[in-house]
């Protein structure tokens, strides 16, 4: 048995007026200092005036968010006892606000507790929106939480499917400025969410569509976007593209990509959705060499004629690289900056963290396998094991 999680989902030109029709007393808004600088907050703030709502504004989110942090804001969040909470901003702003809101409801619950295994009890207080202002993440309509231990330096996958937000409003305005840095990033993180959710061995009949769609959408749309902010189509697209991979590998999870991208983030600095895209091709060849995966699928459905699964599997991990050129990504750890003794210093602590989350993957590597995948990865050599 399974299920399938989604909020309701407003969406396209002027989604954010839905706003003003909400009904409510007080909103807490979390999201980080730029978000206020770029006048995104003040937009949120003047639909809920419409709306008679007052609001309070918690902007001390910062990439990676820690436990730490967490606290602090369910602390305010406590003191101020909003009945909405609005998460405003990339997936740092939107899983802080999770984590928050859970916090907030269960005040004896700490934030590494939070699992799928333990009843909630949410909406007591508060309900949640999500509103993404990068397209990528897919945290707008996940109930994955990703917060950061400072102190052990790790990332922990935290969650439950309770914590998905009731309303995700995905409006295009909010990334027509998106730097094309970033837009590559999350561009690359919302095609990881959906091949790995296409493939993971959660995959299932309700979100293979999705999955597929959106890997379509960001082949054919994140170029475009990358190469000219201004592309509305392009921007709009990539933005609905990005929400509907997280739906999709929402609803199945991810794999092998994402286990080996995330200590990269708390041990370089890399961002995760760089990180992720990086190791995407190894991993997608790494798997394939295994057996019994369904990437050929993924290559027929984009129109690319191939064989094999081996050879569907190849075709899509030469195209993953050849997207991220064109977006200025790297296709190798040593691309990135990182010194080679400086990753072999952190190897282990890599394949420990790592190695946390491969469950859903179709092909689980051992820890010397896992190993030999990192420093293929770093000298960016196709996986021949």
């Amino acid at each position: 048995m399974w299920f399938f999680k989604s909020p309701e989902i407003v969406h396209g030109e002027g989604a954010l007026g839905y706003l003003s029709e909400i009904e409510g007393q007080r909103a807490f808004i979390v999201t980080d200092q730029t978000i206020v600088e770029l006048g995104f907050v003040d937009l949120i703030v003047e639909q809920l005036k419409e709306a008679g709502i007052e609001s309070r504004v918690f902007a001390e989110i910062e990439p990676n968010p820690s436990m730490e942090m967490v606290k602090r804001g369910a602390a305010a969040m406590s003191q101020y006892s909003p009945d909405w909470i609005i998460g405003l901003g990339g997936g740092s702003a939107m899983d802080a606000a999770k984590a928050m809101w859970v916090l907030y409801e269960c005040p004896d619950m700490e934030p590494e507790e939070i699992n799928p295994m333990i009843p909630l009890g949410l909406r007591q207080k508060a309900r949640l929106i999500a509103i993404p202002t990068t397209s990528g993440t897919g945290a707008e309509v996940t109930w994955v939480v990703v917060l950061t231990d400072t102190e052990d330096r790790r990332k922990l996958v935290l969650g439950s499917r309770e914590n998905v937000a009731d309303i995700a409003i995905v409006d295009p305005a909010l990334v027509v400025k998106l730097p094309p840095q970033i837009t590559a990033d999350t561009g690359m993180d919302a095609l990881s969410h959906a091949i790995e959710g296409y493939t993971s061995t959660w995959h299932n009949d309700f979100s293979d569509g999705l999955c597929l769609k959106a890997i379509q959408m960001v082949f054919d749309y994140l170029p475009r976007a990358y190469a000219d902010g201004g592309d509305e189509e392009a921007r709009e697209k990539m933005h609905s593209a990005a929400t509907i991979a997280g739906l999709g590998f929402g609803n199945s999870m991810g794999a092998l990509a994402h286990a080996m991208g995330h200590p990269l983030s708390p041990l370089f600095g890399v961002p995760h959705g760089r990180a992720v895209g990086l190791f995407l091709p190894y991993t997608i060849e790494f798997t394939a060499n295994g057996g019994g995966t369904r990437y050929a699928d993924i290559t027929r459905f984009l129109g690319w004629e191939v064989g094999s699964e081996t050879q569907g599997a190849a075709r899509l991990a030469e195209a993953v690289r050849d997207l991220a050129r064109r977006v200025n990504q790297p296709t190798s750890v040593k691309e990135v900056g990182i010194l080679r003794g400086d990753f072999e210093a952190a190897l282990q602590k890599m394949i420990e963290d790592g190695e946390n989350d491969t469950v859903t993957s179709a092909r689980i590597p051992d820890r010397e396998e896992l190993a030999r995948l990192f420093l293929y990865a770093y000298e960016g050599k196709s996986i021949d094991f």
